[in-house]
């Protein structure tokens, strides 16, 4: 259409006057400074006619971005003017072939697309501006800009790669021809709709058939560089500007695999793990550079995977899920129009591009009438063979019109790749101004009614899904991130929404061999939202999903799991609670994932068992199955381990606490260090014998000698041996004394039980409690054991033998071990040593590692280190006359203690009920958290948690006023600090206060602490 012929009282109006009359004072000096007269006065009468100052006026007072194009193309902009919008553009394009079909230099073709690029955007914004062209016309024409630019570029780049001598091609004069590269245009450019600043996606493969090449080792990165400098060739600012920004993210696995992808290689990933998603982008897939017949034979080779011709009821639905995850609701309106996206927001474009994909891949396999690119027509198609009422296709090509303009126009302000309405309320009016309106408020009902329908089709096509969207939009196919989810993963707690979206796409491109299978892709999909939200409730989403990932990572198969997942819903919950809430289960169940079907056992959550009732019979019939050595510290540590998660979970549940799952937890210690202890002796006597006369015992001390293990826990040890008789070498082939003997055969010990292994470590040990700590031998004789106890043991070893038991080893040396540990506490003591060494010690700890934090439960002032102290100073204390004060348990000692009437019964029931508080509360920290609580992160799962632990009386059922989930973290805080002061009271009463009064004594200046 002649500029002349149109109306210029339908141009917009200038949104800023100020700037119209700068764009026209520009347009007149530049007019002035041309050395071409005739254009010169040309010039000056354009900007004086009506339609010339109509014009000038409604691009500069709307678009800075083109107003200084408009100034700076004063010939181009006649020669528009004069010859028309399309004769000027199609001789653009000739020009821009027919000069630089054989461009030799890069940086010529570069400047040149450039420049080509930049008049081509102002033309085409000339004529959507003035309405004279259609959006079909101005879609192609800046689809041809771009297909054109990149076919100059892939032939430069051939031709460059053949007279390098790293490709072979047929034709030198056209090098695209049986080159083997193929570039497809997909999306907007492969269906010729591109927006006024689209960038291009781009695939760029190569068919290692046919290419043909002298350095065949170095054929991929032949075309990974072809494709670097493709899109250097496009994307690079310049001082001319850029072509066009270039995306290759649609190529396969785009995290995975080069720039630029072998045929065969593409050709194997759609067809194993080709998602329904890449299907619809495939659909608008077209060869627009390169070899067009490798790219054609490409395309159809992909057709059976485009078009399916049977598909089943699951298919169906992964592909309806690319809209059900979509919060997208028939008559429901929360749209605004400031800051909406009108491309990805509720009721935009792509929901009338999906409208149309989704019926396409349903729909086509069978009838190839519906298998076209744009999506207008394609919605024509669908509706031509009964699929879509006109009605429909009427409403959505209307709507889709409209939204495209806006597009236009907001990208045309700036040139910004953007699709967002403006947020204040002037730029919603300049936009409005932009459009043609005279009044903002008419383009907002305008809008909102477009958006509206949109939105209502789109969700009548699939009304009878279940929506997959939970919370808001939950999308996660395509490359870019869905800003509506982006909101959604925000506000559900996550703290990095682009990373959230970066993993759960990975699944579904099927990098982990868990989501290889189409079904479990499916399933996965239906799955989503709900482990989302799950993970979401626990105290570091991130965190939690992370985890998921790592189990995911670990499976050997996905069907099965998800499968138990769609069955037992709750069982989805507690996977996402033990990922998101309990680091060491989380690292357990990520090495055996196959945990997940022993908790649908229908024992699972029954009552732990003891040693006697079940377990160690349980354990011998695993270690049962053992053929060696390795295969036996293989067994022990997945049969400890998928232990110890039962009892987490248990804890986790509420079902037990770190209180009454402790002796569970050091049955488990009791049955498996002594078994391997024996192994380990069996293995060690192959080689070196054994000692005649000769006997060894590991005793226990710390948390697993009084029982009382957490599921973090390390294990103190200690062992002690004897030799009676004389002997003084083993009987073995390598023999070794005594000494040495008992001290290798301890490594052995401790590296068996601390090995990392594909199940994890059985235990962390620690044998500081040994004579004399890191610097005495690992094993001890049973003599200088004695010795060194009767004459150099510090009190605070003696402390620690308040809580030592023999666990595994001869039986006769344990009775004889036992007697002795006994002798050494019911010894005399001098009472104000013994009482001023106990409160230094307590003193020097507090100093260390004192804390102001009650809920570090083991050193705070009251907590745990006060109470111990407390029951270990009376046990030494009164050991002496009441022998029966003495148990490794610390409840059970100061419930002796109240007996032997050593200490009020009021206030050891007080020390007891706050230990078994402690207990609890750190039996679940330890679980739960890598290392103490933060009370400034306590996240409402953790809060409930901890409840249960302060309060386990309270039945939320019986009594829902006192649901521990409702429970102020304030209240919890200011009951522990209470019950804390208490019990330091106690402490203070009893050790510290009354040592005060005694003088140190000169030996004790030097104690360290252990």
């Amino acid at each position: 259409m002649p500029f002349a012929t149109l109306a210029a009282a339908t141009f917009p109006q200038p949104f800023d006057p100020a700037q119209a009359a700068l764009g026209l004072e520009r347009w007149r000096q530049q007019a002035a400074s041309s050395a071409d007269p005739d254009l010169k006065g040309w010039a000056e009468g354009f900007a004086d006619s009506a339609p010339g100052r109509a014009l000038i006026d409604a691009v500069c007072g709307n678009s800075p971005y083109l107003s200084l194009n408009l100034s700076r193309e004063l010939p181009f902009v006649r020669r528009v003017v004069e010859d028309g919008f399309a004769p000027t553009f199609d001789r653009l394009m000739t020009i821009l072939e027919t000069e630089h079909a054989q461009e030799r230099s890069m940086d010529r073709l570069m400047a040149a697309l450039r420049i080509a690029k930049r008049r081509a955007a102002l033309l085409i914004a000339l004529a959507d501006i003035t309405g004279a062209w259609t959006l079909e016309q101005v879609t192609g024409a800046l689809s041809e800009t771009a297909e054109t630019a990149v076919r100059l570029a892939a032939a430069h780049l051939l031709r460059r790669a053949g007279e390098a001598g790293t490709l072979t091609l047929p034709d030198a004069e056209r090098p695209w021809v049986g080159s083997g590269l193929i570039v497809l245009g997909m999306g907007k450019l492969g269906g010729r709709e591109l927006n006024y600043s689209s960038d291009i996606d781009l695939i760029v493969l190569y068919d290692d058939a046919v290419v043909k090449t002298p350095q065949p080792d170095n054929l991929a990165r032949t075309f990974i560089r072809l494709a670097r400098d493709l899109v250097r060739i496009m994307d690079e600012h310049t001082k001319d500007g850029y072509v066009f920004r270039t995306d290759l993210r649609l190529r396969p696995d785009p995290g995975a695999t080069p720039l630029a992808v072998s045929v065969s290689a593409a050709e194997v990933y759609y067809a194993s793990v080709g998602q329904n998603w890449e299907r619809a982008a495939m659909i608008k897939a077209r060869v627009v550079a390169g070899d067009f017949e490798a790219g054609a034979n490409f395309l159809r080779y992909l057709e059976p995977f485009i078009w399916r011709r049977n598909l089943d009821f699951a298919a169906i639905q992964d592909i309806h899920s690319i809209k059900r995850q979509i919060n997208a609701h028939k008559g429901h309106r929360e749209v605004t129009v400031n800051g909406h996206d009108i491309k990805v927001g509720r009721g935009g474009i792509r929901e009338i591009e999906f409208f149309a994909q989704t019926q396409q891949l349903i729909f086509g396999g069978r009838d190839a009438r519906v298998r076209v690119a744009p999506t207008l027509r394609a919605n024509q198609a669908l509706c031509d063979i009964g699929r879509v009422p006109q009605t429909a296709v009427d409403e959505l090509a209307e709507a889709y019109n409209f939204l495209r303009r806006v597009e236009h126009r907001i990208q045309m302000i700036d040139d910004r790749q953007t699709h967002r309405i403006p947020v204040e309320d002037s730029g919603v009016a300049h936009l409005a101004t932009f459009l043609g309106y005279a009044d903002p408020a008419g383009f907002r009902a305008d809008l909102l009614a477009r958006l509206g329908r949109v939105e209502d089709r789109y969700a009548e096509l699939f009304e009878e899904a279940p929506s997959l969207s939970g919370p808001g939009n939950l999308v996660f196919t395509g490359t870019d991130d869905d800003p509506g989810t982006v909101e959604t993963l925000t506000g559900m707690g996550y703290g990095d929404a682009s990373r959230v979206i970066a993993v759960v796409s990975s699944w579904h491109r099927g990098r982990y061999r868990a989501t290889r299978s189409p079904r479990a892709r499916e399933l996965l999909t239906e799955l989503t939202p709900t482990l989302l939200t799950e993970l979401a409730k626990t105290p570091a989403p991130d965190t939690a999903l992370m985890n998921f990932d790592g189990l995911l990572e670990k499976l050997p198969a996905g069907v099965g799991l998800f499968s138990l997942f769609v069955a037992n819903p709750w069982l989805m919950e507690l996977a996402a609670e033990v990922l998101g809430t309990a680091p060491q289960l989380a690292a357990t169940l990520s090495r055996n994932p196959s945990l997940l079907d022993a908790v649908i056992s229908p024992d699972f959550f029954d009552p732990l068992p003891s040693k006697d009732s079940g377990l160690a019979a349980d354990y011998a019939r695993v270690i049962g199955a053992a053929r060696d050595f390795e295969d036996a510290l293989t067994l022990s540590r997945r049969w400890t381990n998928d232990q110890r998660f039962r009892a987490g979970t248990h804890i986790l549940r509420g079902i037990t606490d770190g209180d009454r799952c402790g002796a569970f937890l050091a049955d488990l210690a009791d049955i498996v260090v002594p078994d391997l202890a024996a192994r380990v002796e069996a293995e060690f006597a192959a080689r070196h014998g054994r000692i005649p006369g000769g006997a060894w015992v590991v005793v226990a001390m710390g948390k697993l000698g009084s029982r009382q293990l957490t599921i973090t826990s390390d294990i103190d040890l200690i062992v002690i041996y004897d030799v009676q008789g004389g002997a003084k070498m083993s009987d073995g082939a390598k023999p070794l004394s005594p000494n040495e003997y008992y001290i290798k055969l301890t490594q052995r010990l401790t590296n068996a039980i601390t090995a990392p292994m594909a199940d994890g470590r059985l235990y962390e040990v620690d044998m500081r409690l040994r004579p004399s700590g890191n610097a005495g031998p690992l094993a001890t004789a049973l003599d200088a054991f004695l010795n060194y106890q009767a004459t150099d043991a510090w009190t605070w070893e003696q402390m620690a033998l308040t809580r030592a038991r023999v666990i595994g080893g001869d039986p006769a040396l344990a009775e004889r071990v036992a007697a002795s540990i006994r002798a050494v506490l019911t010894a005399p003591r001098d009472p104000d040593k013994l009482l001023w060494d106990v409160a230094d010690m307590r003193r020097r700890i507090d100093k260390e590692f004192g804390t102001k934090n009650p809920w570090n439960v083991k050193y705070a002032r009251g907590g745990l280190i006060d109470i111990e102290f407390t029951a270990q100073y009376l046990q030494l204390r009164h050991g002496h006359d009441r022998p029966e004060i003495l148990h490794i348990g610390t409840a059970k000692a100061l419930r002796n203690a109240a007996r032997t009437r050593a200490l009020a019964p009021e206030v050891a029931a007080e020390l007891e009920a706050t230990l078994r508080l402690w207990r609890r509360v750190q039996g679940f920290l330890r679980l739960t958290t890598a290392g103490v609580l933060d009370p400034d992160q306590v996240s409402p799962t953790l809060l409930a948690g901890l409840a249960r632990a302060v309060f386990p009386d309270r039945d939320p059922v019986q009594n829902p006023g006192k649901n521990p989930a409702a429970v102020d973290f304030g209240e919890l805080d200011t009951t522990i600090r209470s019950i804390a002061a208490r019990a330091h009271g106690h402490y203070v009463a009893l050790v510290e206060e009354p040592a005060s009064h005694i003088a140190p004594p000169a030996s004790q200046q030097d104690q360290k602490l252990p």
